[in-house]
């Protein structure tokens, strides 16, 4: 590429839209100038996990290496370069006036943000542009509201067999397959102590020049990383493997075992192919389709309660949460049903606290940058909302600490589900629970410095004393919910003191919530 080369067009590619089976990509046209672009804004609107930036970075490099190995033309603006703006709309320009070009286009993006974003920048070059879709998603952005209109709040469960029949996956005829459509109930079991789940597909990439530019350009970041044994995927190839790996050494329990939680096993069962597939190195569609064919050859091995458990989470979940945020958006970002305001503990940034279960699920997210979704659910997400912590806190932490976590569904998840901020948009009741759900569905309790058993004195299970003061101070809001009534019943049924004795725990636990 030299000024002197004529372009007219210029395309935008942003760092979560490498899907190299993009139509932009089928053809080779030299007037076609492609842009990539590392800049700070992106790489600390929150402070990010150094492996989520250095693994985007890795993977956006590796793309734009496969596009001019196909032939495409590509400035692509390295963190470090001289020349490099850090903004979307001045990089543009820059390439712009430098070219002479009179056309402009770009994929839909994710994020609210960046939509709004990006359509200012194209407006402003008094250009002809266009946006086209990402091609990845199984639903346009307001698909949601359009399948089932007239409804204030659509149940996943109900968007989720709609999908299912839309896209004919898991079916039988027009029944589902296996006589039922959910298999959740089957979902919930504790790991058995002889059970040992194989170890997670990873690699070993050398990542140290990008970490050194990185640290060169003075980003912040948090969590841990070995630069010379980087361990998630680099390019489709490596995305696809994962998920061969997934459907023959995992998908056999994945299902039953997918709630389950271990200090020994970081991810049991689960895929970890999120990553890759909100990088859109793969896309939902192929890997449902993969699964499904995978257990229709191998019914003798896996269950369909395996291979149901998971698409649900593909086809339905992922899918669900992004018609949420874009229904919503931007309202839904600001919002805060109990008036959260407490601020995060700062052994949220350590993993220092004498709660193991809280102690070893945030040393394992600082460490690898991974949790599974209970984990961030049941563990660190009730916790936070049992405790009152502000929802501006809760979102920033889940977007920066995790390497899948962008905010379309990131903040679906924190803000809705896991914390109830949005008062029910997604859930219809608050994820909470008591020590006791935690010593059921995981080992974390066994060598705890808090006993699960007490729900008070000094080595009492803060989980227990914080859920009942929740239920008791949100009674006005959550007592007229029915699917809350079993657990105000069981309030209401103890005696005053031990209520009071109750709520002076949880105050105290709240008063020196950095000692806990």
């Amino acid at each position: 590429m030299t000024p002197a080369h004529k372009y007219k067009q210029i395309r935008l590619i942003l760092g979560d839209q490498l899907n190299i089976g993009h139509s932009w990509f089928k053809f080779h046209d030299a007037g076609i100038l492609y842009v990539m672009m590392e800049i700070r804004p992106e790489s600390e609107y929150v402070i990010h996990h150094i492996q989520k930036i250095a693994g985007i970075f890795l993977n956006m490099r590796n793309f734009a290496d496969e596009l001019r190995a196909l032939g495409h033309h590509l400035k692509y603006f390295k963190i470090t370069d001289p020349d490099n703006r850090h903004s979307f709309k001045d990089n543009l320009k820059l390439l712009i006036d430098q070219h002479n070009i009179s056309r402009g286009a770009y994929m839909e993006p994710d994020e609210y943000r960046l939509d709004q974003l990006l359509e200012a920048a194209f407006s402003s070059f008094k250009m002809i542009y266009s946006r086209v879709s990402s091609e990845h998603f199984y639903t346009s952005r307001h698909e949601l509201k359009q399948l089932l209109p007239g409804k204030a709040t659509v149940l996943m469960e109900n968007f989720y067999r709609r999908m299912r029949r839309k896209h004919a996956v898991l079916m039988d005829g027009d029944q589902p397959a296996g006589g039922q459509w959910n298999f959740d109930k089957s979902n919930r079991n504790k790991l058995p102590a002889k059970l040992k789940p194989p170890a997670p597909k990873t690699y070993r990439h050398d990542v140290s020049p990008i970490v050194e530019e990185i640290n060169k350009a003075g980003l912040k970041y948090i969590g841990h990383i070995n630069p010379t044994s980087f361990p998630w995927p680099a390019g489709r190839k490596e995305a696809l493997e994962m998920l061969e790996y997934f459907a023959q050494n995992l998908l056999i329990h994945f299902g039953t075992y997918q709630d389950a939680i271990s200090r020994i096993y970081d991810s049991l069962y689960h895929g970890r192919l999120s990553f890759a597939l909100n990088l859109k190195l793969i896309s939902p569609a192929e890997v449902v389709s993969y699964i499904e064919k995978y257990w229709q050859g191998n019914q003798r091995k896996i269950t369909i309660a395996q291979a149901e458990g998971f698409i649900r989470q593909i086809i339905g979940w992922r899918e669900y949460m992004r018609g949420i945020y874009w229904q919503h958006m931007p309202e839904f970002e600001n919002l805060n049903f109990f008036n959260h305001k407490r601020p995060l503990p700062s052994w949220f940034w350590n993993g220092k606290t004498g709660m193991n279960c809280m102690s070893k699920t945030i040393q394992q997210s600082l460490e690898h940058g991974y949790a599974h979704h209970i984990q961030r659910l049941m563990l660190t997400g009730n916790f936070c909302l049992l405790s009152g912590i502000d929802p501006d806190d809760v979102d920033r932490w889940y977007l920066g600490i995790y390497t899948d976590a962008f905010q379309w569904v990131q903040i679906t998840n924190t803000r809705g589900m896991s914390q109830f901020a949005d008062g029910g948009i997604v859930g219809t009741k608050p994820y909470v629970s008591s020590a006791s759900y935690i010593h059921k569905m995981s080992d974390y309790c066994k060598d705890c410095r808090y006993d699960y058993r007490k729900r008070t004195g000094i080595d009492a299970c803060p989980f227990n004393s914080l859920y009942w003061r929740f239920l008791a101070v949100n009674e006005d809001k959550l007592g007229p919910n029915q699917r809350m009534s079993m657990m105000y019943s069981i309030w209401h049924r103890m005696d005053k003191t031990t209520r009071n004795e109750l709520i002076d725990q949880a105050n105290y636990y709240l008063d020196y919530m950095e000692d806990l």
